[in-house]
């Protein structure tokens, strides 16, 4: 292949994701500029889907030590692809949609609902972005943390999710009786998750979300 009159190198192999998951993680490749990228994506799901006791971590999602394989070359490589190099995930997000409709026992159908959620952690500090004092409803309580909001798609037979939105803190008082014109004033949740689910050609008889959120505080 030239490019101006230059021939541009072939594209080197990667190394495969284990068993069906290369064929997936194949759909992919466009949308990455470089082999650490592709190795880095193989290397993320796989240790999303190995049947490990926790996957939440870098270290475990690589396959190491909690503490002590920090410093190993697999989670390097691994916290490097997802922090700093430099892909797009809303255009990875709208490829794993898109397998999604093409594949009959996925394919969405306007008889699904689109169901949006609100799930929150506990962090500390405030280097992590998103993060602050805030009501968690995993805890049931106000505490330091932050919040993602999940809309998934759904039809009783089938379900996966469409988008997920941080949810920074707000103005609102992070502890103690909330005032009814307080209360009543809007922090709604963020809207994209249901809307790109339609925009996306992920129709719906329903959109449902959780309206209690504020008056739990």
């Amino acid at each position: 292949m030239a490019c101006w009159g230059l021939k541009m190198t072939a594209r080197r192999p990667c190394p495969p994701a284990p068993g069906p998951l290369e064929e997936y993680t194949a759909r992919f490749d466009d949308l990455f500029f470089g082999l650490a990228q592709r190795l880095g994506f193989r290397e993320y799901l796989t240790g999303l889907l190995a049947p490990r006791e926790r996957n939440k971590t870098i270290t475990c999602l690589a396959g190491a030590e909690p503490v002590a394989g920090a410093g190993t070359p697999g989670v390097q490589r691994l916290q490097f692809f997802l922090s700093e190099s430099p892909w797009e995930a809303e255009l990875i997000n709208d490829r794993r949609l898109e397998l999604l409709r093409e594949q009959p026992a996925t394919a969405p159908h306007d008889d699904g609902v689109i169901v949006v959620d609100d799930s929150g952690d506990r962090k500390d500090g405030t280097a992590t972005a998103h993060v602050g004092r805030q009501w968690l409803g995993r805890l049931g309580k106000t505490d330091n943390g932050i919040v993602t909001v999940t809309a998934v798609w759904t039809d009783g037979r089938v379900y996966y999710p469409l988008h997920a939105t941080p949810y920074p803190p707000h103005h609102l008082p992070a502890a103690g009786p909330i005032r009814p014109s307080v209360r009543n004033r809007s922090r709604p949740l963020p809207s994209r998750p249901a809307g790109g689910g339609g925009a996306a050609g992920f129709g719906c008889r329903a959109v449902v979300a959780d309206c209690a959120y504020l008056s739990q505080r």
